[in-house]
């Protein structure tokens, strides 16, 4: 009986991936753990082993295929005795699937439509405080009305769209639905010379992942100035101290610690929302947005509140050339409890990042910059940076999301603090 080597699930959301090369051959013999091929994630290219001894006796979804459902049997093992050049009877059955692979990729199944929205029932209305308190205003009829929004909850665009005085939503005219993502460009309408770039398995997540936290985040914006004056002095004592170590601490590791250290600090912005519960963090593991060859990832220091500088600085290296030849593992990119991204070095004064779900912050890096400040009451030019953090108005509170952003600022101001 052949032995089916199957599409591996190489992380706990992998539903799909690409495999993108075939380290082995028909006839080839393999051991447990020798690599059988390379498998294209949503995040990386991970190896794949083997787990059995045998021979290669039929390879039945060719490299380069995108779209592989996990669990499809994608090469047939020959064990020990069997003829490795005599197709299995089961051998024909995976193929069609693995040859249906790549065209479900190509034409997905059509999303499904949007719910109707529901029409409030009963005696309990389903509304917004915000929905209510309009409708109070304009002398409008809750029962009636259409909501649109989850579960049929009326939101504040369901009660601008009715009229004053309506006791009824108007059958005929219903309130506008959610917002949902613009159709994609049709490519015949396209008249502009043009290269049609097909998506990665990673900007298809990344695509994924971004319009659902846009859509069901809602995000508040916090922003600080900070002077680094000190802490480029202090990196600048410490990289000398450093030198015989052969360690090179940059700003941003710098910057890992404090938002660490702050996270400890102020715990009730080291959480994660989590429908009808809130996952409090009881240790600060802070993902690092890096940019690679076709999209961004996050690799994790973990425990950053409580490791040296120099720790941070060694890991986040390798952490960062390991993700740009697609080398991570996934325990070492998913998870954290908060994200910090910097711009800085592009240039890049202040921005407001996209929370990474289901994390409940991000911290945004500006570039440090001379810039006319107050010091002592009096006019200088400092090194100033803008930081802007972006959180989960869920979880957190506007003032809890300012404590943290003062804790963050006061911990770059006076470093000494990173270090003690």
């Amino acid at each position: 009986m052949p032995i089916e080597l199957k599409m591996p699930a190489l992380s706990p959301t992998m539903e799909e991936g690409t495999l993108a090369k075939w380290l082995v051959k028909v006839g080839d013999t393999v051991s447990s753990g020798d690599i059988l091929a390379e498998i294209e994630t949503d995040k990386a290219t991970m190896e794949f082993e083997a787990v059995d001894e045998g021979t290669i006796s039929q390879i039945l979804v060719p490299e380069g295929t995108d779209g592989v459902k996990v669990g499809t049997v994608i090469a047939l093992v020959a064990g020990d005795g069997e003829d490795a050049a005599a197709p299995a009877a089961k051998g024909a059955a995976p193929a069609p699937k693995a040859e249906a692979a790549a065209p479900a990729a190509a034409a997905p199944a059509p999303a499904a439509p949007k719910a109707a929205p529901q029409r409030a029932t009963g005696d309990r209305v389903i509304a917004s405080p915000l929905a209510k308190r309009i409708a109070e205003q304009k002398g409008i009829d809750l029962k009636g009305l259409a909501g649109s929004g989850p579960n049929g909850r009326i939101i504040k665009a369901d009660v601008e769209g009715a009229a004053p005085g309506a006791t009824t939503a108007p059958v005929a005219a219903p309130v506008a639905p959610a917002p949902v993502a613009a159709a994609p460009v049709q490519l015949g309408d396209i008249q502009t010379p043009h290269e049609v770039v097909k998506l990665s398995n990673m900007r298809k997540t990344i695509a994924r992942r971004l319009t659902e936290a846009k859509q069901t985040i809602p995000h508040i914006y916090l922003t600080v100035d900070i002077r680094l004056d000190a802490l480029l002095k202090l990196r600048t004592e410490l990289n000398a101290s450093l030198e015989g170590r052969g360690i090179k601490l940059s700003v941003n590791d710098m910057l890992i610690k404090a938002l660490g250290l702050a996270l400890v600090q102020v715990p009730k912005c080291n959480v994660s929302f989590a429908g009808d519960q809130l996952i409090e963090y009881k240790r600060a593991d802070v993902s690092v947005a890096v940019s690679v060859a076709g999209g961004l990832i996050t690799p994790i220091i973990a425990d950053a509140n409580d490791k040296a500088i120099s720790a941070i600085s060694t890991e986040m290296g390798d952490l960062a050339a390991r993700a740009k030849d697609g080398k991570l593992q996934p325990h070492e990119y998913q998870g954290g409890t908060a994200s910090l991204s910097n711009m800085g070095m592009f240039g890049i004064k202040q921005f407001e990042a996209v929370i990474n779900p289901p994390q409940g912050m991000i911290m945004a890096i500006g570039a440090g910059e001379k810039r006319p400040f107050v010091v002592d009451d009096s006019l200088q030019i400092a090194t100033v940076m803008s930081a802007t953090g972006s959180f989960d108005h869920r979880a957190i509170d506007g003032a809890d999301g300012a404590q943290l952003m003062k804790a963050f600022r006061e911990l770059c101001e006076k470093p000494l603090g990173l270090v003690a």
